[in-house]
């Protein structure tokens, strides 16, 4: 004898086969577990990422900004701003630029990158808020700064 699988019989001869609301329950709920394990962990590699680029980005900005030191004799000030890595300030006569490949990135958060000169521990600060964009914060929320 040989085994028959499961199935209904409807009208004449016609054999349905299908799964059962209980079966489709059950991989509904072990989705849903793996989910819950696995979803936790992923947004967690994801917020390490935009952490990474955003300090990748700071240290373009410092090797850029030291290019700049070497052919204008100064770091711009606060009110020139990163963007004159980009553009000639009127006042930098020996200016070499630009010192950016491409226009200046947005932090991975979409928030433009703060600039000040001179900087609490040296001669400039670049900041990134994080992902809040507040001063402060840990975690995900902590700021990214060149120091």
């Amino acid at each position: 004898m040989s085994a028959r699988p499961c199935a209904s019989v409807r009208g004449r001869g016609r054999v349905v086969r299908g799964f059962t609301l209980l079966e489709l329950l059950v991989v509904v709920a072990i989705i849903a577990l793996l989910a819950a394990y696995v979803g936790p962990k992923y947004f967690s590699q994801v917020t390490k990422s935009e952490q990474g680029v955003a300090r990748a980005q700071i240290q373009a900005f410092n090797r850029a900004l030291g290019a700049y030191r070497l052919d204008v004799g100064s770091f711009p000030t606060t009110e020139e701003g990163l963007s004159a890595l980009l553009q000639k300030p009127a006042n930098a006569t020996k200016w070499n630029g630009p010192y950016l490949e491409k226009s200046l990135p947005m932090d991975p958060w979409g928030r433009a990158y703060q600039y000040r000169a001179p900087g609490t521990k040296g001669d400039f600060d670049i900041i990134s808020f994080g992902k809040d964009g507040q001063p402060g914060g840990e975690a995900e929320s902590a700021d990214l700064t060149n120091d």
